[in-house]
């Protein structure tokens, strides 16, 4: 199943750290927080991703394809310039890097991802979207509901949005 990542806002509230880098890379621990998304997803089992990028995405694109340059061993034949990656222990991910425009909104973002999420159910967050959600108890909470989206939410709501709830229906 597919993960997409929104990784395209401005992130004006970090305005410090994403004046050279979008929020998604800003770092927690020596890793971007988008990195730590995707470990998080890896745990359960999930490694295909696309992340829809705007604002600084070519910071995140050159960092993805550097990571696996940067992080383990390998052999470089100065001849021909071909790099052979040793590391068992590399993460097996396909991440799909896509282009969705510094001034899409997010709803525009969801929709140029269309073509790289599967055709099916697919999970979606953002670029600090960091959680401790059980995602395989919210994947059977959506099956089970039956619905066109389900969304998870954390109280206090934040204050820069809210939800109005029914029950379990936003």
């Amino acid at each position: 199943m597919k993960v997409a990542i929104l990784a395209g806002g401005l992130g004006s509230r970090l305005a410090e750290e994403t004046e050279v880098k979008p929020k998604p890379m800003v770092e927690i621990g020596g890793q971007p927080i988008l990195w730590h998304i995707m470990m998080y997803y890896a745990q359960f089992g999930y490694g295909d991703f696309a992340v829809a990028l705007g604002y600084k995405g070519e910071v995140i694109k050159r960092w993805m394809r550097e990571y696996a340059h940067l992080h383990g061993d390998m052999t470089v034949s100065l001849g021909t310039g071909e790099v052979t990656l040793h590391d068992p222990h590399r993460h097996d991910w396909t991440v799909d890097l896509v282009e969705t425009g510094q001034d899409t909104a997010t709803g525009g973002r969801i929709k140029r991802l269309q073509p790289w999420s599967g055709g099916g159910t697919f999970m979606l967050t953002w670029g600090d979207g960091l959680s401790n959600v059980d995602l395989h108890a919210l994947l059977a909470f959506h099956r089970a509901h039956g619905r066109l989206a389900t969304l998870t939410a954390v109280r206090p709501p934040a204050r820069f949005g809210h939800l109005d709830f029914d029950g379990d229906r936003v």
